[in-house]
Parts: structure tokens; C-alpha cells; sequence
């Protein structure tokens, strides 16, 4: 299986020599799998490897004994190695953090699994960032891959969805995509090696714990390897998906700014077959959304009539505050009512605040070491006796932990923020000074330390 995994790293051009990767670890066998096998290969391949756990605090004396075991299993699995030639590797380094999951579905009002993965991932990122790992590895397996298609397929889906999880986006790699659960449980017991199991998984209420258990036994006793062979179905699904991609992106650099928003010629979309145009409106859409092109079939084959309408003139309303405007030849994408304009005003500390499109919250609470994100974070209280909400100013300056200081609106530009997106960001001022911007986060000069009283401040689009 380690031979697998690396032919599979090296044709995909997962782990570049010299790069740093971290290895997310919950404990179970999948992840547990994935370090093992990364600790074996990084002599061969020649990177720097470093691990990260993440306690969601879901499952009491259970999430902390996953945590305990994942610290055992990389100080008693993971130490140092000798090479042949004499010299050692060192042992891998693991960062370990924390988050109230459930308290902060509660405040976002979104589901537990989906705010699960946004603080995890969040963490991740943060531990990456701060470690200097280049890349980061999740523990995706075949059967992930085959749980997330069918998923896809039973609620419809394109090619995009049928081509399940692609090996690597962005900063994030999954080196077992090819490799079985079965597999991973061999290779498991072939090394001794233990895991821990996550009672939740056994909960069928959950739908991909549905599939995992109901669907894909059946149709493995059908059709035996079935797991494997929708894995490759899926990789070439995603070879085409890429290359449609490409033509639609040609089509959509055709696009100018326009009213804060992007302007494009209606003839050349109608002139694009319907697999290129409409890839090409949601990466449009994309760039207005900041890279989020999660827009649904009912909205882009709503967009392609309005281009193929023969009125000249014609209105949609899309997510995101998005308006979709045919104007004659052109077709608008612009913000629904413009920005709108952000009145500078005191922060209640504590309270709430609508200010402009937003609603902010600010709690008092001590701060035990939570991942510090764009919209959702924790302010040193004893040195911020008051905040002040307003807009964007010329120089305004923020530095991010473990990042180099930069303008506001270069950080924004970076971010990929549109801008009528830029307009509408709150600044939280403390006499003159952004101690964190909506969006990007909170400066580091401002943040709380473990253990110290924080202002702990939430950000949420108003309704």
C-alpha cells in the first residue's frame, strides 16, 4: 500500500521535494493511516512532515480521549529515524487544538457538521500557516470518494459533482484518494498499529453513515470492486470536467468590472455550447462571490435564458445580493442594491450591532486558545476599553498573526474580494487603528493570549 501512495503522490504531483506537510489526525484508522504511511515516505520523497489534531468538543470524555491517543500514537509512532547512511529525520511535531462546535453552530445558526468542518479546517490552516506546511493532508479514502458521489448523484448533480474528490485543491492533499478502507484496515493490522473509533460513526441518522453502511455493501456484493472502479470512473470524470473548465474560463476572461460588479457580451455566451457557458457564468459569478461558485443549475440555466431571450432588456435575482441585468448586448452581474453605506458608530462591549448589512455580536468571555478567523474572533479586552464600527479608510494597515503587515485593501485584493464587497466591510477602530476587519480577522498586536479576558466577537450577514 505505501508503494501505491507513492506512485499515486508522484503522478499527481502531491508532495513536492522539499515542501512541509501537515498531516490532520483524528484518531481514527483512515488518519491514522495516512501518518504512518507519510512518516515512511518522507526519507523517499524528501519533505518535512508535521501533524495537527482538532478537539470539535462534541463527544465529551470521548473527543478527549481521541485527543490523548492521537498525542500517544505520534510521540510512540512517529519519533525519530535513522537513515542507512547514518543520518536521522526528526520526530514529527504535533499541534493540537480546540473549538466549542456546537456553541458556535448555535451562534452561526448553521448545522453541526458544516460548522464542524469550517473550525477545523480553519485550524488547519492557521497550524499550517504558523508551521511554515506548505501543503495539508486529509485522510480521504476511495470509499469517501465513492460515499461523496453517490451523495451527489441522488441529489443531482453535473459532471463537478460526479467527479467527487479531487486529489488535491489548493493547499489541501489526500494521498489514500486511491487506496480502500479495506486496504487501509490491512495495512492497519499488517504494522500492529491501533485507532480509535468515533461512535458517531455508527449513527445512521447521518447520510453519508447511511450510504457507508446501507448502499455500498449492496452494491459491492453486486458488482465486487465497485469502490475502486467508480474511484477511476471519477478521475476521468474530473479530466473532462477540467478541460470544459478551461474553455469556459477563456470565455469568461472576456468579462470587464462594470458597477462593482462584471459586465460580459451576451453573443459570445449564447455562441458557447450550454456545457461552456454555463461554467463560464459560475465562474463569474465566482469572482464576484470570493471564489465561492457554489451557485445552483436553476440559477445559471435562469442565466443562460436571459442571455438567449430575444427582449433586450431583463432582471434576475441571484444569491449572494447578486442582480443578473441584460442590458442589449451586454450582460451585468452587479450588487442588488449597491454597497451600502457603513455609519461609524461605538461597538457595545458587550452587545449586538446591526450596522449596515451586518450583525455583529460581542460577548465578554475568557479566551482558551480558539482559532482566530475572518468572522469570528477574540480581542485582547484589557487593552480595547472601547471599539468604534466603520468603513474602509485610505492607509488603513492590518497585520494578521503570523503574517506580514499590508494595507486593508491590499489584503482585500488578495482575498479576491470584489469591490462593492470592499465597501461594505466593517472595521473594528480602537483610536484611529483597525484592530480587525470583517472578513480578514483581527490584527495580531489586538489579540487575546490563553487565559486572558477577551471580547469575543462574531460577525453574521443580516437577513
Amino acid at each position: 500500500m505505501r508503494n501505491t501512495v507513492e506512485a499515486f503522490i508522484r503522478e499527481q504531483e502531491l508532495i513536492p521535494a522539499g515542501s512541509t506537510v501537515l498531516c490532520a489526525v483524528s484518531g481514527g484508522a483512515d488518519s491514522m493511516c495516512l501518518l504512518h504511511v507519510l512518516y515512511g515516505l518522507r526519507a523517499r520523497l524528501g519533505f518535512r512532515l508535521i501533524a495537527a489534531h482538532y478537539n470539535h468538543r462534541l463527544r465529551g470524555a470521548e473527543s478527549d480521549r481521541d485527543a490523548q491517543f492521537a498525542a500517544q500514537f505520534v510521540s510512540l509512532c512517529c519519533g525519530v529515524t535513522r537513515l542507512p547512511d547514518g543520518s536521522t529525520l526528526p520526530a514529527v511535531p504535533l499541534y493540537t487544538g480546540s473549538g466549542d462546535v456546537a456553541g458556535q453552530a448555535r451562534l452561526r445558526g448553521t448545522g453541526i457538521e458544516e460548522t464542524a468542518r469550517d473550525m477545523r479546517y480553519a485550524f488547519l490552516r492557521q497550524t499550517a500557516q504558523e508551521a511554515g506546511a506548505d501543503f495539508i493532508a486529509t485522510a480521504h479514502t476511495a470509499n469517501d470518494n465513492v460515499e461523496t458521489i453517490l451523495f451527489n448523484l441522488a441529489r443531482g448533480s453535473g459532471l463537478r459533482g460526479l467527479g467527487g474528490i479531487p486529489p488535491r485543491r489548493e493547499e489541501i492533499i489526500r494521498p489514500l484518494l486511491t487506496s480502500t478502507r479495506q486496504q487501509v484496515e490491512d495495512y492497519l493490522f499488517h504494522h500492529s498499529l491501533p485507532h480509535v473509533e468515533d461512535s458517531s460513526n455508527a449513527n445512521d441518522e447521518y447520510t453519508r453513515n447511511r450510504i457507508r453502511h446501507q448502499v455500498l455493501p449492496v452494491l459491492e456484493d453486486i458488482a465486487p470492486g465497485f469502490a475502486a472502479r467508480l474511484a477511476d470512473t471519477a478521475a476521468r470524470l474530473r479530466a473532462d470536467e477540467a478541460v470544459l473548465t478551461e474553455q469556459a474560463r477563456a470565455l469568461a476572461d472576456g468579462a470587464v468590472p462594470c458597477d462593482g460588479g462584471l459586465s460580459i457580451d451576451v453573443g459570445t455566451v449564447t455562441a458557447a455550447p450550454d456545457p461552456i457557458a454555463s461554467r463560464a457564468l459560475r465562474l463569474l459569478l465566482g469572482r464576484l462571490w470570493g471564489g465561492d461558485q457554489n451557485c445552483s443549475s436553476v440559477h445559471l440555466n435562469a442565466l443562460l435564458r436571459l442571455c438567449r431571450s430575444v427582449a433586450p432588456s431583463g432582471e434576475l435575482c441571484l444569491p449572494h445580493g447578486t442582480n443578473a441585468r441584460r442590458a442589449y448586448d451586454r450582460l451585468l452581474l452587479v450588487p442588488r442594491l449597491g454597497p451600502i453605506p457603513l455609519k461609524e458608530r461605538p461597538l457595545p462591549l458587550p452587545g449586538t450591532l446591526n450596522c449596515g448589512p451586518w450583525h455583529i455580536f460581542c460577548g465578554r468571555e475568557t479566551y482558551d486558545g480558539q482559532t482566530q478567523g475572518p468572522w469570528d474572533f477574540w480581542l485582547d479586552a484589557a487593552s480595547i476599553p472601547a471599539l468604534a464600527v466603520r468603513p474602509r479608510r485610505t492607509g488603513d494597515r492590518l497585520t494578521p498573526p503570523g503574517r506580514l503587515g499590508k494595507t486593508v485593501k491590499k489584503w482585500m485584493i488578495e482575498k479576491k474580494l470584489s469591490r462593492f464587497q470592499r465597501e461594505v466591510l466593517p472595521v473594528f477602530d480602537r483610536e484611529g487603528c483597525a484592530a480587525a476587519v470583517a472578513g480578514l480577522g483581527p490584527d495580531w498586536a489586538f489579540i487575546a493570549k490563553e487565559g486572558q479576558n477577551a471580547w469575543h466577537i462574531v460577525i453574521t450577514q443580516a437577513e
